[in-house]
């Protein structure tokens, strides 16, 4: 049995369950191997991950890749927050495929996670792999942190948003970029 899987054993064991019974006897494992998965971040190479994708191109304007489904862990309750991510860029002499800022928001999304956080990371990183003009990420998310305890607020949405470059400081880019997300 793993550190991990001990350790699960130990808390169904503290929250009053008999760890013996038929339901719990692999949950520990599966447990383990879950949360493995759901941290999988922490040990992903972006490097590889982009392996190469970054192509020579004129083009220099605005691309949005709206949607990316993501789910993660709040550091705080280790509850998840799921939602979508909206990301865009202005190439200044690169563009990215398409499909790695799918997988940049899935390294980001899977570790201990703040929205905030989440938002900044991957726009740094699509600011660092491709050096445009500018970078905006906007992330729309539910807290089964806020939905499932505490206040246990079913419809609430929480959006943050990151700008660097011409995002941040030019108006009309941005509200072109918010327009389309809309």
């Amino acid at each position: 049995m793993s550190k991990l899987e001990s350790l699960y054993q130990e808390v169904l064991a503290e929250l009053g369950e008999d760890t013996s019974r038929e339901g719990l006897l692999d949950t520990p494992k599966r447990a383990a191997k879950a949360m493995q998965f759901l941290t999988s971040g922490y040990t992903t190479d972006i490097k590889e991950v982009i392996n190469g994708a970054v192509f020579t191109s004129e083009n220099d304007e605005m691309v949005v890749v709206q949607g990316i489904e993501f789910y993660s862990l709040c550091e705080h309750h280790l509850l998840p927050f799921f939602g979508k991510a909206h990301i865009a860029y202005i190439p200044d002499g690169h563009i990215l495929g398409l499909s790695k800022f799918a997988r940049l928001a899935e390294i980001y999304a899977r570790r201990l996670q703040t929205q905030e956080r989440l938002t900044e990371q991957i726009a740094q990183a699509v600011w660092e792999t491709t050096t445009p003009q500018g970078v905006a990420v906007v992330i729309e998310a539910s807290h089964l942190c806020m939905m499932m305890r505490g206040v246990q607020k079913q419809n609430s949405k929480t959006i943050t948003s990151a700008m660097r470059g011409v995002f941040l400081d030019d108006q009309r880019t941005r509200d072109e970029f918010l327009g389309l997300i809309k």
